[in-house]
């Protein structure tokens, strides 16, 4: 087996790992759910909720689960997913979506190190850093 690193998303809530990944599959254009295993019956988690799914958006596959152990810790923007888009438009668009009912750490602005970028946390938790970046020297 060869040797991989993926990011792996630890859900804390029945159905929070299914509709993540349904809405960041949905917001990028090469987006695709590879694997779903969910809980059966007699099992630790709730029946149907996500024992392990795997998806890919922009080439990087992730792994997520709904923990059916609840801890007292939760996603920090300490990591978070950095999107390079490649149009203004790409780049609002990407920010509205993952913004939505969630929390902004820095609104979309030229902060000097790009043209536009911005940070948020998604209604899940999720920090997300988006950025267009200067376009590069001829």
């Amino acid at each position: 087996m060869k040797l991989t690193v993926q990011p792996f998303l630890m859900f804390q809530g029945h159905g929070q790992a299914d509709a993540a990944m349904n809405l960041y599959v949905s917001l990028f254009p090469d987006g695709e759910i590879l694997d779903v295993e969910r809980y059966g019956p007699n099992e630790m988690g709730l029946p149907g909720s996500i024992k392990k799914a795997r998806f890919s958006i922009a080439g990087q596959s992730v792994i997520c689960i709904d923990s059916p152990v609840q801890h007292n810790f939760t996603f920090t923007p300490s990591f978070s997913f950095f999107i390079d888009c490649e149009t203004k438009e790409e780049l609002d668009r990407l920010f509205a979506a993952l913004s939505q009912d969630g929390t902004v750490f820095m609104a979309l602005d030229d902060y000097g190190f790009s043209r536009r970028f911005g940070w948020v946390a998604d209604r899940f938790g999720v920090s997300w850093q988006i950025n267009l970046p200067f376009e590069p020297a001829e």
